[in-house]
């Protein structure tokens, strides 16, 4: 990250995202789904913030309230799309003709490289639609933007008039993150990116996200529900449990020295090549599921599936504090627990 790419560029506020559910005859609101309750964090320009989390922790549902794909049901998204010194704009407050030309500056790039793409359309229609809707080229300008793109991606141009069924799934998922880039935005939410590929290929893919980050001084919210994922992308790491932040640290911190009980238990079924932690690592298997988000337990969310639970944590919901400089996390015990972590090599700064 280079030193004028150190300013913020997203602030999420006390964000929320309620979901109604209905009932009855007359299908009235009987409660609601509380996807996102609660989440805030920050994101520097250049950096990755992972979001992680098993599924239903509402990790997907936060990156797409930021990417304005549902209307936040509280709270604010603060994105400064115009460098250092201009103003941020609260995303949340804006409607769809106000946001339009606001998307160019932030785009996603989605789980399935098979449904995200379609079929009907060839590679040239797919990654040149986004400069087509928004007028940035049209014609042989538009040609020329899109193989320059395939190029950077890593895909040959002769496959500019191809359809999505004769790639293989990486190659898919290229096709993907060259459609993101074509407006050249600032902020990347990916979700989920490589969890539908096979290992070898997601190495290949998360090295090909990293090198475009240091080329095009991208920022990533890199959502995943794989600790071992997002050791080598990420800068920091923030662990959701039923739509809450339970940790918030740097990922060399996160990894060796987890704060929150549930953290831990992610962490032991990341594989470690290091003799030393391997043959003596035992993996915490939680008990239950993940709680209904509409119908939470009272007091800490975790307090049924933790091993460490005293009375309090059933009564008193913990908030998210810093428990050490730059590491929060929101748990009564954090000061006392020596939970255990594992060791991260050639992880980012």
């Amino acid at each position: 990250m280079t030193e004028n790419s150190s300013y913020t560029l997203l602030e999420v506020h006390d964000l929320k995202k309620h979901f109604p559910i209905t009932g009855g005859v007359f299908s009235r609101v009987v409660g609601h789904v509380r996807a996102v309750d609660g989440v805030s964090f920050s994101v520097k320009r250049g950096e990755t913030l992972a979001l992680v989390g098993e599924s239903g922790c509402g990790k997907t549902t936060t990156g797409r309230v930021i990417a304005r794909l549902y209307r936040p049901t509280q709270g604010q998204i603060l994105f400064r799309p115009g460098g250092a010194d201009a103003p941020m704009i609260d995303l949340a407050r804006l409607n769809n003709q106000e946001l339009r030309p606001l998307r160019q500056h932030m785009q996603m790039i989605f789980q399935d490289p098979y449904s995200s793409l379609n079929p009907r359309k060839t590679i040239l229609e797919i990654i040149g639609e986004p400069l087509k809707l928004n007028q940035v080229a049209k014609g042989r300008e538009l040609e020329e933007r899109v193989v320059d793109l395939m190029k950077l991606v890593g895909l040959r141009p002769e496959y500019i008039t191809r359809y999505p069924n004769a790639f293989s799934g990486g190659q898919r998922q290229r096709i993907g993150v060259a459609r993101a880039l074509a407006l050249n935005p600032g902020l990347i939410i990916a979700d989920e990116p490589v969890s539908a590929l096979d290992v070898s290929v997601q190495a290949q893919i998360l090295n090909l996200l990293k090198r475009l980050q240091q080329e095009l001084n991208l920022t990533y919210v890199f959502i995943s529900h794989d600790l071992s994922v997002v050791k080598h992308i990420s800068n920091r790491v923030a662990v959701m449990y039923v739509g809450k932040i339970v940790e918030l640290s740097p990922v060399r911190k996160l990894y060796a020295q987890p704060l929150h009980p549930y953290t831990e238990a992610l962490l032991s079924a990341v594989h470690t090549t290091d003799p030393k932690t391997r043959d003596s690592k035992k993996r915490i298997v939680l008990q239950g599921d993940v709680p209904d988000p509409a119908n939470p337990p009272s007091g800490c969310y975790f307090h049924p599936r933790c091993q460490y639970a005293k009375d309090i944590c059933k009564h008193d919901t913990p908030p998210l504090r810093e428990v050490r400089p730059g590491q929060f996390a929101a748990c009564h015990f954090a000061e006392d627990l020596n939970l255990a972590g594992v060791a991260v090599q050639h992880q980012p700064a």
